[in-house]
């Protein structure tokens, strides 16, 4: 019988903040993290979800700051991105909260699945290096901090894993794809615990060829720039940082005296077979990965409190979202709000991070409100949108991300107290 799976720790380097206090205070009071930045005036956009307290600017390791309670030895730093100094912080935070030593990492019955789009600054960078000396100047560390899978690479290898370790790449959808192979690999007792963590760098080179297709707001007033279901809305705020998240067989959690903060019930995955990059209009694929989330954890949909949406910001996504969450739970269903009108979109690390807050809202009794909400979609009046947070215990939560293709995850958490 497969079994049950908890989440025993949590780390965020995030918009609204470095560690979990200040997560929840943000989340509790809808203090968002969006910043203007000086990026090419003539794109047009100019807002993005930053990360505080760190200086990582620098192609030279050696000139970057971080907060002083995070030792990152020289050997470590030489061979990772920017983003892998976040993810490295935010595992350090997840693995303090379950108690666990780095020597127990090493036991084979570990591993860790990540989720990246490596580093297009600094591929960039090295490859324009290679390119304008015509091969004469090759950076050795190069490839490995630059490609999709750094991060676990880089962590892999710090760590001493030895159980199951991959990258995971299907775009905003790959931390929520990598959150339910996790889960599977505890439940079929093939891993005893599994780390996750999602990371993005919150630069022009990640964040702006969406702009490309014109996904990204043009909004210059960050109030304005990043909001979910609204009828105004026009597009999404890039953002970055790191999530990690700690799962583990919850026999093993209970023996060895860590706290469960929620279980992760089941989860489901869909693809809409309909488009590169915009979703389904009808939200037909979300709606079956909802279902096959349900279904995987035994849980009827009467039976959800809150949803934690994917609701980025742009006029078909939300909308088709919010047709999917019609069908499955009717009108004026749990309570909705997407967290990325505080966060901004954080692309791959998305589903880690909305991971992390409904375990939080599990674990502290309260849903986040619906920020920067003026004027409701006629399209989405439907949806129990509370304007602000609000303090009730709650007992399940579902979490859902999208990405490139119409990939689909629908992410079931459950109280455990």
């Amino acid at each position: 019988m497969p079994g049950r799976v908890v989440i025993t720790g949590l780390g965020f380097i995030t918009p609204i903040g470095n560690e979990r206090a200040a997560v929840v205070a943000s989340l509790r009071d809808l203090r968002h993290g969006l910043e203007t930045v000086p990026w090419f005036p003539e794109a047009g956009v100019s807002v993005a979800g930053t990360v505080k307290d760190f200086d990582l600017a620098d192609f030279n390791c050696a000139a970057w700051r971080w907060p002083e309670r995070y030792a990152l030895a020289r050997e470590t730093l030489r061979s990772l991105p920017p983003h892998g100094v976040y993810a490295y912080c935010a595992i350090e935070q997840a693995l303090a909260e379950s108690r666990l030593t780095r020597g127990e990492l090493g036991d084979g019955a570990t591993g860790l699945f990540c989720a990246s789009a490596g580093s297009p600054r600094f591929l960039h960078h090295h490859l324009g290096e290679m390119l304008h000396s015509e091969g004469r100047r090759l950076h050795p560390w190069g490839v490995v901090r630059s490609i999709s899978g750094t991060l676990n690479f880089n962590l892999a290898a710090h760590y001493g894993i030895r159980g199951a370790v991959t990258g995971f790449v299907s775009a905003c959808a790959a931390s929520a794809h990598a959150l339910g192979y996790a889960r599977d690999e505890i439940a079929l007792g093939r891993h005893k615990r599994m780390i996750v963590v999602g990371a993005e760098e919150p630069t022009v080179e990640s964040i702006l060829p969406f702009a490309g297709l014109r996904a990204l707001s043009r909004q210059a007033d960050p109030l304005l720039a990043s909001r979910p279901f609204d009828a105004a809305r026009d597009g999404f705020v890039g953002a970055g940082g790191a999530a990690a998240l700690v799962l583990e067989d919850a026999d093993v959690a209970r023996d060895r005296g860590a706290v469960a903060l929620a279980e992760f019930a089941g989860w489901g995955q869909s693809a809409d077979g309909h488009s590169v990059a915009q979703s389904e209009p009808t939200g037909a694929g979300l709606e079956a990965a909802i279902r096959r989330a349900l279904a995987a954890s035994g849980v009827d949909p009467m039976d959800v409190d809150y949803v934690n949406a994917h609701a980025t910001g742009t006029p078909v996504g939300d909308r088709a979202e919010a047709a999917a969450l019609r069908r499955v739970f009717g009108e004026l269903g749990p309570a909705v709000s997407s967290t990325k009108a505080l966060t901004g979109h954080p692309l791959s690390m998305s589903g880690a991070l909305e991971a992390g807050i409904g375990t939080l809202a599990l674990d502290l009794g309260f849903v986040p409100g619906q920020a920067h909400l003026q004027n409701v979609d006629p399209d989405c009046e439907h949806l129990r949108l509370p304007s602000t947070t609000l303090d009730v215990p709650i007992r399940t939560v579902l979490s859902n991300s999208s990405g490139f293709g119409g990939s689909n995850v629908a992410l079931v958490l459950r109280a455990v107290r």
